[in-house]
């Protein structure tokens, strides 16, 4: 029989205190969404219609996918919390108040970085600003052993290598010490563990059914909305469009 918990690089109790934590940014969205918060920023009938055609959905099922796309904001903003600060139960690392997302103070070198979900999160101006904040601290750095680094846990492929980019439309030369580095590899740089990353995502289903079964409130509520819907009108297209175009002519 395997291990229950099998990270090395992190206590099972930090873990789950951690995985806890993350859960419980879940507890907003958790709650029931009425109609007036449904409509808070105007939903678009005319995009639900097309959307319940396209799809073959009900326009229950359909409200339900919409109900989803909202919670969604506010998730991204619940991952990015497990996935930065879960380094401040790792040896090593720190996660600062302001200036970088995580610092790793390794044996051979410091890493300073910024970290990010999903490769594609930064537009050509954020990732300018960025990269040059990057080498600011490297030319000031009196360490000559700190490396920079854009670290990304969505990224297009395995990789630890130079970040380049263009500046005003020049090609910037290759710096050893300003880095683009997956979430796998920086795993590997803090534990020394290739598979450590790969460990976390094979714990973390356990770890989550566990603590759901131990905290009762970490469920979701049943929604209003579509019942509101119906007394609002019986027929549903209806209703949406009395959300949006009530004050139209016509409606």
């Amino acid at each position: 029989m395997g291990r229950e918990f099998i990270l090395d690089f992190i206590s099972q109790s930090d873990f789950e205190k951690h995985v806890l934590k993350t859960l419980n940014k879940y507890q907003e969205v958790l709650k029931s969404i009425d109609l007036k918060k449904f409509n808070s920023n105007i939903i678009d009938p005319i995009k639900l219609l097309f959307d319940k055609h396209i799809y073959v959905k009900s326009y229950e099922e359909i409200i339900a996918l919409e109900l989803q796309r909202q919670r969604d904001k506010s998730n991204n903003n619940s991952i990015g919390y497990f996935h930065q600060n879960i380094f401040q139960y790792i040896k090593g690392c720190e996660v600062p108040k302001s200036g970088w997302d995580i610092v790793f103070k390794g044996e051979k070198n410091s890493y300073f970085v910024e970290l990010k979900n999903k490769h594609n999160t930064m537009n050509s101006s954020s990732s300018q600003k960025t990269f040059m904040k990057m080498q600011n601290h490297l030319l000031n750095s009196k360490n000559s052993k700190d490396i920079c680094a854009l670290v990304e846990v969505i990224a297009k492929k395995s990789a630890n290598e130079p970040w380049i980019i263009s500046l005003d439309g020049q090609r910037q030369t290759s710096n050893e010490r300003l880095r683009r580095i997956s979430i796998d590899k920086f795993y590997e740089i803090i534990t020394g563990d290739k598979l450590a990353f790969k460990k976390l995502c094979e714990q973390l289903p356990k770890t989550i059914e566990k603590l759901l079964k131990q905290n009762s409130h970490l469920q979701l509520q049943k929604d209003s909305v579509y019942n509101e819907l119906k007394k609002l009108d019986k027929d549903i297209l209806t209703a949406l469009y009395k959300l949006a175009f009530l004050t139209y002519e016509g409606f």
